[in-house]
């Protein structure tokens, strides 16, 4: 059965146009991508290979953002690498804050493309939400970025970019894995990280280097909606946490509000999450489950919930989210008492079931919404805009 939706869930990975200048970004180039950069640059290999080494310190363990800091490296040096190259960072359009100290970029690529990254601290850890994708195209009906159309994949290097970025606001180079805010990492921005497997997998491989972010693989989740065919690989070549938007527990209600379900459906997602690399009861799995006022949320839900987590034998835990709504959404959010017995059934069951605190609501927090709302401002401007001219010429 066909997956509505504005274009085919598969995205045909795009080339990007080359920089007007000319230069090459470093961002998000592995040590030999960077060394090979070199040498196709014309540096003498022995000397490629031990530029290539102070290069990748200063970018990822000292933060640096122009080539004349980088004092171990001759003068001369310097100016050659920054006619040929550049370390970027996104183009911030719009940053906000919230009462509860959420913080939210809307980011812009060279293309012209905007997206999104959150960050949340809480007393213990600092989780910094991540997009892989420029839009999206699974249409989970709940999901403000679901209304949106896929434009295109994120490069390695804007998933990286939004990683240094968020180091850079939160005032965190040199990089140190002690006392730093951000801590974690859930690829649970816009996209769906399946679908833009390569990328993804090459950002967290430099953000999980020892000598590169050093982030510890435990500290890093991945969320999907359920691509199956790409999970069991993701488990062998990436090797991070597994989240999945589960949200449902019947067909009809999960091939509703997650459309992916029509192609991988419940019962072959379960045992794909039951068949991923490492998982046991030190690594669960994590169940995301946004609840939705008389659509998700009964007796009847979790029970079956936790029938399907025991049939399964899954180690995992469940992640309860009350509805974050947005202008024109099709649900309203469980009442707080629906929740908590959601959550007493499932926990009396022996599965963990937090309720996660809403965060950023003042800020649009929610996936897609800064994005949205920017783009209003920008056509409400352009009508002011527009409407002025005609005055003057009236």
């Amino acid at each position: 059965m066909a997956i509505p939706g504005h274009v085919d869930p598969v995205p045909v990975p795009r080339t990007l146009p080359p920089r007007k200048d000319g230069r090459i970004d470093l961002i998000g180039l592995a040590r030999d991508e960077i060394r090979m950069a070199l040498e196709t640059a014309q540096l003498e290999p022995r000397q490629a290979k031990l530029r290539a080494k102070q290069l990748w310190h200063w970018i990822y363990n000292r933060g640096a953002t122009d080539f004349a800091v980088m004092t171990d490296i001759a003068k001369d040096m310097r100016l050659w690498l920054a006619n040929r190259f550049v370390l970027s960072r996104p183009e911030v359009v719009e940053a906000q804050v919230s009462t509860d100290g959420t913080r939210k970029w809307l980011l812009r690529s060279d293309d012209g493309n905007d997206y999104e990254m959150v960050f949340i601290p809480d007393a213990d850890r600092g989780t910094l939400c991540v997009s892989s994708q420029v839009g999206c195209t699974l249409n989970c009906r709940f999901c403000h970025t679901g209304t949106m159309r896929l434009v295109r994949n994120l490069t390695a290097g804007e998933i990286v970019g939004q990683v240094m970025l968020a180091r850079d606001s939160l005032g965190e180079w040199p990089s140190s894995p002690d006392g730093r805010m951000l801590t974690n990492i859930v690829m649970m921005g816009m996209g769906e990280p399946l679908y833009n497997f390569d990328a993804v997998r090459d950002a967290l491989s430099i953000v999980m280097d020892g000598d590169g972010l050093a982030l510890s693989r435990r500290r890093i989740t991945l969320s999907t909606s359920g691509v199956v065919p790409m999970m069991e690989r993701a488990g062998r070549e990436i090797g991070v946490n597994l989240a999945v938007s589960l949200h449902a527990v019947t067909k009809e209600v999960r091939d509703e509000i997650v459309p992916l379900n029509r192609k991988y459906g419940i019962e072959e997602l379960l045992q794909a999450c039951a068949d991923y690399p490492g998982v046991n009861n030190a690594r669960r799995i994590t169940f995301e489950y946004v609840m939705l006022r008389d659509k998700n949320d009964s007796d009847e839900d979790a029970r079956e919930l936790v029938r399907l987590i025991r049939k399964f034998k899954l180690p995992a835990k469940v992640n309860l989210i009350p509805f974050n709504p947005w202008p024109g959404a099709a649900y309203e959010t469980s009442t707080p008492e629906r929740v908590k017995r959601f959550s007493d059934i499932v926990f009396e069951a022996g599965i963990s079931a937090p309720v996660r605190t809403p965060r950023g609501r003042d800020i649009n927090a929610a996936c897609g919404q800064l994005k949205t709302a920017s783009e209003k401002k920008s056509r409400a401007e352009l009508d002011r805009l527009a409407e002025e001219k005609q005055a003057a010429l009236g």
